[in-house]
């Protein structure tokens, strides 16, 4: 789930973890907008992506119409790649 050159952990004390994360290369410009992928929030979070999007599903309401937006393949691909070039 944790990508090694975006989370640097900070400082570790017993079950107390400070950690700091490089964003800069996980955001992408995707139909004009600053976009972060559902795997990536997710790895933010410490979660599984599936249950990220079950609990944003669920909350619907809480978010602008939008705030999320289905990529289409040649989208994901192209995202993909890109984050794979910052690593």
């Amino acid at each position: 789930m944790e990508k090694k050159d975006e989370i640097i952990e900070v400082y570790n004390e017993d079950d107390i973890a400070v950690t700091s994360v490089k964003v800069g290369g996980l955001i992408h410009i995707i139909r004009g907008k600053q976009v972060i992928l559902d795997s990536d929030l997710a790895m933010l979070y410490q979660v599984d992506t599936g249950a990220l999007n079950r609990a944003v599903k669920r909350n619907k309401k809480r978010f602008p119409d939008d705030f999320c937006f289905q990529l289409t393949e040649e989208e994901l691909s192209i995202a993909k790649r890109a984050r794979n070039t910052h690593i």
